[in-house]
């Protein structure tokens, strides 16, 4: 795979088109556009109603709604909930559509696919559609397999003994958060969020992460998973008030920082090139965590 721009401003202007699939409250979506407004949005959504779609009437934004439950009812009684493979055909016959009704309103394909809290999985299809030019952001290193939904990635980050957390943007691929990595966060550090949330709400957390680290140290856990088979109701209640505080804090210092950085610094600039799976910015090779917050850009 040769060396290929992600957007070349040269060739296409400086005006992207982007796309943000949205599944929930929209403030990535938000993030993105207050960086930079001059762009040619497109919000497409499979839940009517949801809460970025009120963000999206704010700003004037072109709406697409393609309900998803239609398409999945067959593929559920099938399946089973939760168990509907990503590239079954009732997903594809769902993608296919949804496709056809953005590039019939842009005339073409997008510059920039954002996924924005978007709640269902992409096909093959999809990807290689689009394929380098899907991001995603991940409240969690992916580099070192923080994987899960919500506040997930927090709790297997402090299960590995790590004393500070990262949320990555990412090339998305066909695997599960596995794609280049384009920019991570600056550090969000675990026992000095807690803390900080205990001088203001006196939740008690200090106290909580301390048992919930000698439990750890104690019983040698090493998973999350680990965690869950062998911690009491209040241990595993403890983890999640904590991680929840964790997550909320690496939102709004990690994602909502990283997310427009990554689209609008680099990827409108024409700075991020792709190469099979190496990321350049500014013809230089990045690292496999890509390009960290504190780096100069």
């Amino acid at each position: 795979m040769l060396r290929e721009l992600i957007y070349d401003p040269r060739k296409s202007g400086k005006r992207m088109k982007i796309v943000c699939f949205v599944s929930g409250s929209g403030t990535n979506y938000r993030e993105i556009v207050k960086r930079d407004p001059d762009h040619d949005y497109v919000v497409f959504s499979n839940r009517p109603e949801c809460g970025a779609l009120k963000i999206a009437h704010q700003f004037h934004h072109k709406i697409i709604e393609l309900n998803h439950l239609p398409y999945m009812k067959e593929a559920r009684l099938k399946y089973g909930p939760g168990k509907i493979p990503a590239d079954c055909p009732e997903r594809l016959a769902y993608e296919q559509e949804a496709v056809r009704l953005i590039e019939t309103e842009l005339k073409n394909k997008p510059d920039l696919v954002c996924l924005a809290g978007y709640d269902l999985w992409h096909t093959s299809w999809f990807i290689d559609r689009y394929y380098p030019r899907v991001i995603n952001v991940h409240p969690g290193d992916t580099v070192k397999g923080y994987a899960g939904l919500h506040w997930i990635p927090a709790a297997r980050a402090i299960i590995a003994g790590e004393s500070s957390l990262r949320s990555t943007t990412f090339i998305v691929d066909k695997g599960g958060d596995t794609g280049p990595v384009l920019v991570q966060s600056a550090p969000l550090y675990v026992r000095q969020t807690i803390e900080e949330e205990d001088s203001v709400n006196q939740n008690n957390l200090t106290k909580k992460f301390e048992e919930i680290e000698k439990f750890i140290t104690s019983k040698g856990i090493s998973t999350h998973e680990e965690y869950n088979a062998k911690s009491s109701p209040e241990l595993k209640k403890y983890m999640e008030d904590i991680c929840r505080v964790l997550q909320d804090a690496l939102k709004k210092k990690g994602d909502w920082q990283i997310y427009p950085f990554a689209v609008h610094d680099l990827i409108a600039r024409g700075r991020v090139a792709l190469e099979g799976r190496h990321v350049y910015m500014d013809d230089r090779i990045l690292p496999e965590h890509g390009c960290r917050l504190e780096c100069s850009a």
